[in-house]
């Protein structure tokens, strides 16, 4: 299956259109440096300032067979609306003034030592793309492993489309594969701002050391929107459960069969919609040691703007570090079709 593109941009998508000395422009190329998701992921602008408000559909709609002079009953598919909210995640950054000033060029520096609390952010990010919670934790939106937790054999049910991996205890992880797009899955960003992201140049500020002295130095405002909306479960697979310490020895046989099934939870029509695998660091090294064999026909290595890709079926695996290792088991009654 190739990757489709999608109406929506990503956020690298943004940076161009903003011009590669504007500010935000820079700062969206850092995080995506380091964080695969924003290679795929599309970003809409909410509808409404703290969240997205939209349709999704529940059911469809009856039809019928008819006969000559004989009508059919009207019918209309079920709906309901939901409203996704957007956290807030906010970081300040602090540099000797002195020490910047050394340079020759204070704002680029500033940036290169800010590179900390943008890869924090974005560690941050990524992990609750995956595991956010705002009903146990309500500064933060929802991400995919709470809409994602109780398994179901109802292919008409979002549990249908987790997979066991029949992994116990608590050092399991999870597979993720995601088609993103507009009417699938999407990341929002609060109506009337940038692509969620702000910055702010504080400018020269006395800091303080941690024993109390005082020293001249500049601060950074650092702030990203942003939340995570469903629109189509059906897009959306987990692959729950895989034993980490099975794949110790690189092998991903097993887990190999489990995203082919994967895919084909998906539907089959995929236009305007991008899909890719996630997966930890260790999951990801097995699968990329399993694609070296030369008797694997399933997997394929590629190199892709100079860096290596591992695909299964066309589908690009991508390496997230924020996937857990340590997840405890998902129960319930898987689906087996």
């Amino acid at each position: 299956m190739s990757i489709v593109g999608t109406n929506a941009p990503t956020l690298s998508d943004l940076a161009k259109r903003m011009g590669e000395n504007n500010q935000i422009a820079k700062i969206i190329e850092i995080l995506a440096d380091s964080n695969e998701i924003l290679d795929d992921m599309p970003w809409v602008e909410g509808n409404q300032t703290s969240g997205h408000k939209t349709t999704i559909r529940t059911g469809f709609p009856a039809v019928a067979w008819r006969l000559f002079n004989a009508g059919v009953q009207p019918s209309k598919s079920t709906t309901k609306q939901i409203t996704d909210s957007v956290g807030m995640l906010e970081s300040y950054a602090e540099v000797d003034k002195a020490l910047a000033d050394l340079n020759g060029n204070t704002s680029d520096f500033r940036l290169s030592e800010d590179v900390a609390f943008l890869e924090s952010m974005n560690q941050e990010m990524a992990s609750t793309v995956f595991y956010g919670n705002a009903g146990t934790d309500p500064e933060k939106f929802t991400g995919l492993a709470p809409r994602f937790d109780t398994p179901s054999a109802d292919p008409d049910i979002v549990g249908f489309n987790i997979l066991d991996g029949a992994g116990v205890g608590a050092d399991n992880t999870s597979v993720w594969l995601i088609g993103w797009g507009p009417r699938s899955c999407h990341g929002i960003y609060p109506k009337g701002s940038s692509a969620g992201l702000q910055f702010e140049d504080l400018g020269q500020q006395t800091l303080e050391d941690a024993a109390g002295g005082k020293y001249e130095g500049y601060r950074s405002h650092y702030k990203w929107d942003a939340g995570l909306t469903l629109r189509d479960w059906k897009h959306v697979v987990r692959i729950a459960n895989i034993d980490v310490s099975n794949l110790a020895g690189g092998s991903a046989a097993d887990l190999i069969k489990l995203m082919v099934r994967a895919f084909h939870r998906t539907p089959p029509g995929r236009s305007g919609v991008r899909y890719a695998f996630y997966a930890s660091r260790v999951v990801h090294t097995a699968l990329h040691i399993q694609a070296m064999e030369k008797t694997n026909v399933n997997l394929t290595l590629d190199n892709v703007e100079g860096k290596p890709v591992t695909s299964l079926l066309g589908i690009p695996i991508r390496r997230v570090d924020a996937i857990s290792d340590a997840e405890s088991a998902v129960a319930g009654t898987f689906g087996h079709l």
